[in-house]
């Protein structure tokens, strides 16, 4: 029997997890449609996205009326609207936990950005979140910053499930790792149960070869114009090649005996961004087993209609892999200025999201006591 591409390809191993949220995709019934139909089995959101959520839905007009009633702060009405919205895609997604052993079902919500340099505050937004949260398949996002690093080891330490983002190169990929098996090592000391903590590792793909090929077009000449739109494919299965060592040691096997689970790698930035690009490659170029890519509508529409996998497109690529980022590097592309200078404009972005969101919300919660006060 001929099954779909979004079948297809969680046979492979990889799970699909959608990267937007919206109350009026869950009232709609879409999301449901998404997970009966295109084998969704996660949800993933950020500032950016709840952005866009509140600034064009109605679906938050009576929340908006009841927090502007009580007085409430735009960045306190905000952490209302968003824990609300993932409480709600929890519940929806609790089916796909309960099958899957804890596996899937999960959706994702950021910390604040503006505390990506903070360790302190954004252990306790973590915290915050978890505690407001109140689902079991709930996940908590901390960027990977250096700083971000002991809040996701305190964080797992506490027993909250982490989905680490913002991650671009390889050496910080292996200090999320650490970060992660050393907060299962302080749960563990704690008495805390080890097999209800889960974590993925968010590693960023097309937008590294954004980044990438505008220097490559300065670059130009024939090898520069053969190495386009590859860089992030080969980081990612680099990515993939680390996480196979790195839970294989002696240390990761000793926890995952005691019951904790591998930290997951999670593709992100899945969307093709250049026109020349097949619109399904970050998909079908990534395929690899427990891994999860996480799409947005474009990219998961596309991949349902005619997406063709050929088995796993990872592990047996990693010396091409290696050798792209190799000749990037003799042309002249530096791997460390690309993936910090990535790093710093996500949280750039993510900022400038936050603060549109928190306006938009001033504006919501200014429009709805101006109702009030009329009627």
């Amino acid at each position: 029997m001929t099954i779909s591409p979004t079948a297809a390809l969680s046979r492979e191993g990889v799970s699909i997890w959608l990267d937007d949220l919206s109350r009026l995709l869950i009232d709609s019934g879409d999301l449901q449609q998404l997970i009966h139909d295109r084998n969704v089995v996660g949800v993933t959101t950020n500032p950016t996205i709840f952005a866009a959520a509140l600034s064009k839905a109605h679906a938050y007009e009576d929340q908006l009326r009841q927090l502007a009633d009580a007085g409430t702060a735009p960045v306190d009405a905000i952490f209302d609207l968003t824990t609300e919205d993932v409480r709600r895609a929890a519940d929806l997604l609790a089916p796909v936990y309960e099958a899957s052993g804890g596996f899937d079902g999960r959706v994702s919500l950021e910390v604040e950005p503006r505390l990506a340099y903070d360790t302190a505050g954004t252990t306790a937004e973590a915290e915050k979140l978890w505690a407001a949260i109140d689902r079991p398949n709930a996940m908590v996002k901390i960027p990977a910053t250096n700083e971000g690093l002991e809040s996701i080891t305190e964080s797992i330490a506490a027993g909250i499930s982490i989905n680490v983002t913002l991650i671009f190169s390889l050496d910080r990929y292996r200090k999320v790792i650490d970060a992660y098996l050393s907060g299962l090592e302080r749960a563990q000391l704690a008495g805390i149960g080890l097999s209800n903590i889960h974590s993925v590792a968010s590693f960023f793909v097309s937008r590294v070869d954004a980044e990438v090929d505008k220097q490559l077009d300065l670059i130009g000449g024939d090898m520069a114009a053969a190495l386009k739109s590859k860089a992030g494919i080969a980081n990612a299965r680099l990515a993939y090649e680390i996480y196979e060592q790195a839970f294989t040691s002696e240390r990761a096997q000793r926890l995952l005996e005691a019951g904790a689970n591998p930290q997951r790698p999670l593709w992100a930035s899945t969307g093709v961004k250049d026109p020349a690009v097949p619109d399904t490659a970050y998909v079908v170029e990534l395929v690899a087993n427990r891994v999860v890519n996480t799409m947005p509508h474009k990219t998961l529409d596309a991949v349902h209609d005619h997406g063709e996998f050929r088995g796993d497109t990872v592990t047996g690529a990693y010396a091409d892999a290696r050798k792209t980022l190799e000749d990037l590097h003799t042309l002249g592309v530096s791997y460390q200025e690309v993936t910090a200078k990535l790093e710093l404009e996500g949280v750039q972005k993510f900022n400038a999201s936050w603060d549109e969101l928190v306006d938009t919300v001033t504006t919501a919660l200014e429009g709805s006591r101006t109702v009030q006060a009329k009627a």
